[in-house]
């Protein structure tokens, strides 16, 4: 416990500390945000607002991981968490990073990200499947059931890592709001790793435990500076960072399932997207003339469209996710 607390405080000092900097640094280049023409009127005063502030949320995190995680032990697993979430944000940076220097709003092109992505889900399932004490066996939520996909876990798990890091990237959308269902979310993924080191596996799941923590403490220092109307984006450099460590830390405790509670509103984001576009691809062969299910996706900004503040949709986005994330950890106790 002490290790988890030690994570946390010294991420949130370093988010804490190394903001200022950065953001005076990225306003002195003049690396701001590009706001879609086609997003919600409100966002256009947020023209220019400086991006990547993943890169320091990031920083936190890393830096308090391996020192409070070092002598854990766990190399393996330490390594495997820096893999999919480091690996998943240089891909986040890169686009990021065409944004801002070369002014094209959409970044890497569709085949550029595919790869670079699937390299990293490809590597990080590989690594779960033949991992001794990970292998092919998922925990079912509620039950005592482990489910063997075999060969099929890789294929699949790496999916599960491609789904959920665009997810996160999809729910960056508004201020504050993927550092606050991180920051719950996190809480959860803590807990369900000390339940689990208590069962076996000691260094490994106390390993994840502390890296949940330090991810924590770095979201709930960066919404200092993200919160409304904030100073910084985190870019696709933190929401793509942020989106491998969790799915990270699920594969590694065997429960990608819990990600459909704990990431319940990342996966909705997807889903509202996904829905939006199939359900406008059916209604304009159906009837001639294409309809909307949402007035936009993801569903943060139909909320918005329907008259609610930003800071109304992340509160509720935070309340929905401590309500599931609760759900999430007593599935694993009884």
């Amino acid at each position: 416990m002490l290790r988890m607390i030690l994570a946390l405080v010294l991420a949130a000092a370093i988010v804490l500390l190394t903001g200022p900097h950065f953001i005076a640094w990225l306003r002195k280049l003049k690396l701001g945000q590009t706001i879609y023409e086609l997003g919600p009127e409100s966002h256009r005063k947020k023209q220019g607002t400086p991006i990547m502030g993943g890169l320091f949320i990031a920083l936190g995190c890393v830096a308090a991981f391996v020192v409070c995680g070092a002598t854990l032990g766990a190399w393996d697993h330490m390594l495997a968490l820096l893999f999919v979430s480091l690996g998943s944000m240089a891909v986040g940076f890169g686009d990021d990073w065409i944004k801002m220097v070369r002014k094209r709003h959409e970044g890497l092109t569709p085949w550029q990200k595919i790869i670079g992505q699937a390299i990293v889900c490809l590597g990080f399932a590989c690594y779960c499947y033949f991992h001794p004490e990970v292998g092919s066996e998922v925990h079912i939520p509620f039950t005592g059931i482990m489910w063997d996909l075999g060969i099929f876990y890789i294929p699949l798990l790496a999916l599960t890592v491609l789904f959920m890091v665009n997810s996160a990237n999809l729910q960056d959308g508004l201020d504050g709001i993927l550092s606050t269902v991180t920051a719950v979310g996190s809480i959860g993924w803590a807990a369900i790793a000390v339940i689990a080191a208590e069962a076996g596996m000691m260094q490994e799941n106390m390993t994840i435990s502390v890296f949940a923590a330090a991810l924590c403490g770095a979201c709930i220092a960066f919404l200092r500076f993200n919160h409304y109307p904030a100073t910084i984006f985190m870019g696709d450099t933190g929401s793509m960072f942020i989106g491998g460590a969790v799915v990270g830390m699920a594969m590694l405790l065997r429960e990608p399932f819990l990600l459909l509670l704990i990431g319940f509103t990342m996966v909705m984001s997807s889903v509202s997207v996904i829905l939006q576009r199939y359900y406008y691809k059916a209604t304009r062969k159906l009837f001639g003339e294409p309809r909307r299910l949402f007035k936009m996706s993801p569903i943060h900004h139909h909320f918005e469209k329907c008259g609610m503040k930003e800071t109304s949709i992340v509160l509720m986005y935070g309340i929905v996710t401590a309500v599931l994330t609760a759900l999430a950890v007593v599935s694993v106790i009884i």
